[in-house]
């Protein structure tokens, strides 16, 4: 697969973000084990060399600009991890990160650790399991710099699945589309009640499309024992 890598470094370099040579390869070879696997397990909708470059690898780098210390983080959980956006790329960024990918579905849990096999990436653990478990599980609760989720669910739900695994000190990072205005306002009282503040929802902008946004989330204080509820209740009955 002809991966367009000059795209996906000059975007990479002007965010601050910088590809090394290693790196670039490890991103191709991502994206064709990626289609590869996904003629037989349906991993994405989003196929062509140019998409994935701008679609998936940029839209998951694009979450790197939002780590503000001058370190890169040490621990990332990637919740709802799927084909491993935003999670593996930004392991591929930070290859020091110690990073935990949360799939449910059997079949994308298999290829992540087929993904994490073949990109030889160290420090890279699979749960297979719903956001609600491992965010009661003491391996796994408020163990984190950052906790990440793409296209998982609503703020206010995601809120519930992801805040109980980040630290305080930590954050939430979760890429959404344009209009996020109503989202936020729906999810204030949640967050707040997980011990977690809105710090910035900035424009994310991808070569050739309309702009998106990432919602930035600090972690101020540990989350309620009660949370997350059982499985299935987040979603049916956000707070």
């Amino acid at each position: 697969m002809d991966l367009p890598l000059p795209l996906l470094n000059e975007t990479a370099a002007a965010w601050g973000v910088p590809l090394s040579a290693t790196q670039s390869a490890q991103f191709a070879t991502y994206a064709a084990e990626l289609v590869r696997w996904n003629a037989h397990t349906n991993l994405t909708a989003i196929t062509t060399p140019h998409d994935i470059s701008v679609r998936h690898f940029l839209d998951s780098l694009a979450c790197a600009r939002y780590w503000m210390a001058p370190e890169p983080p040490t621990s990332l959980i990637d919740i709802g991890s799927g084909a491993g956006f935003p999670g593996v790329p930004l392991k591929l960024l930070w290859p020091t990160l110690r990073l935990t990918l949360v799939e449910s579905v059997g079949k994308k849990a298999v290829f992540l650790q087929h993904l994490v096999d073949v990109l030889a990436l160290p420090g890279v653990t699979i749960v297979q399991a719903r956001a609600e478990v491992a965010g009661r599980d003491p391996q796994h609760r408020e163990q984190y710099d950052i906790v990440t989720a793409r296209a998982v669910a609503e703020l206010r739900v995601l809120a519930e699945y992801c805040l109980p695994l980040v630290r305080a000190g930590g954050c939430m990072l979760a890429p959404k589309g344009s209009n996020l205005a109503p989202e936020l306002s729906a999810a204030h009282a949640a967050i707040a009640t997980l011990g977690g503040q809105v710090r910035i929802v900035a424009p994310v902008v991808l070569p050739g499309l309309e702009p998106r946004t990432i919602a930035v989330i600090d972690k101020l204080h540990p989350t309620p024992a009660a949370y997350p509820r059982a499985v299935g209740v987040p979603a049916r009955r956000p707070l």
